[in-house]
């Protein structure tokens, strides 16, 4: 059996019916979807393809970039279901579609943390355009049925921040088929840990698991290097950098708002998170405003950690 099969036959989260995919008819019809945009994905000529990693990531001048980027931050596109707990993490497909196409008109061009990497240590060149990046929290099912056709259109890319297990039924769930599409569209994928927990309260034997393990399944399942972390809820202290930095990852993401650039930590790298119902006009001037903003600080809990 090749290993393509053995990952179509590996589902690493329940694949949902409800609010991150709709009926069974939802999600035949979601799929059909998907299935068309990489249909017409793979037509394309291959010089309008999302360029990969490995081009990308050609050495540089050898001296450190200077790019600083805004990182921004999707959980579910879709809209909010009656009685969602975190409401304005869902943001509908149609505002979804018009934010990227805003910021397409405005001149971005979103690249990979890894690509940002290259540049801030290589001075490996980016794509043109004003480099910004697209990260996707947790795994919801309607981040591969409406937001990866959408990106493939633009012929752009994103990273999945992928938890392996503990995301409810009811707010979606990717199947390891799905993860591998999108690393075959050239997303990057990297991980918030086994089952999204909050870090700062676990035991070291369990923050080491959370961190460590995540990383190697995830590596041996997708054959993906995994260089990056981003702490579940946001929720990190110097003893979770410490384990991050200790499983080998390159650096971790927050939902402190801010650009990062060569100078941030990178186990402290700023995100905007991106609610529902925010127009593209507002979107422009939410990243335009986020340039100003402090360093995150040196630990970040809250009381009631949500989403993200």
């Amino acid at each position: 059996m090749s290993v393509v099969m053995i990952v179509i036959a590996v589902v690493a989260v329940v694949v949902i019916t409800t609010i991150g995919g709709g009926s069974t008819k939802h999600r035949h019809r979601d799929r059909r979807r998907v299935a068309a945009a990489t249909h017409k994905h793979r037509a394309t000529p291959a010089r309008r393809r999302p360029a990969s990693t490995a081009e990308v990531l050609a050495p540089g001048s050898g001296s450190p970039g200077d790019a600083t980027v805004p990182i921004l931050m999707y959980h579910v596109i879709n809209a909010p279901p009656p009685g969602a707990p975190f409401p304005l993490l869902y943001l509908p497909a149609a505002e979804f579609d018009a934010q990227m196409q805003a910021l397409k008109q405005a001149g971005w061009h979103p690249v990979t943390l890894d690509q940002l990497w290259a540049n801030w240590t290589t001075g490996a060149k980016l794509p043109a355009g004003k480099p910004f990046v697209i990260t996707f929290d947790n795994g919801y099912y309607s981040q591969y049925a409406s937001a990866l056709p959408e990106l493939k259109r633009l012929h752009w890319i994103a990273d999945e921040n992928i938890q392996l297990s503990g995301l409810p039924p009811s707010q979606g769930g990717l199947t390891n088929q799905e993860i591998q599409a999108m690393v075959s569209a050239g997303w990057e994928l990297d991980t918030q840990g086994l089952s999204h927990a909050d870090l700062v309260e676990l035991s070291p034997t369990e923050l080491h698991d959370q961190v460590y393990h995540a990383r190697r399944i995830i590596q041996r399942r997708f054959h993906v290097p995994v260089n990056w972390f981003c702490y579940p809820s946001g929720q990190y202290d110097a003893a979770v950098i410490d384990t991050v930095k200790s499983a080998g990852y390159k650096g971790s993401t927050t939902v402190v708002p801010g650009w990062a650039s060569r100078s941030s930590d990178p186990y402290r790298l700023p995100r905007l998170r991106i609610v529902g119902g925010t127009t593209p006009a507002q979107l422009l001037s939410q990243i335009s405003s986020a340039q100003s903003a402090p360093a995150p600080p040196s630990s970040y809990t809250t009381s009631s950690p949500g989403a993200g």
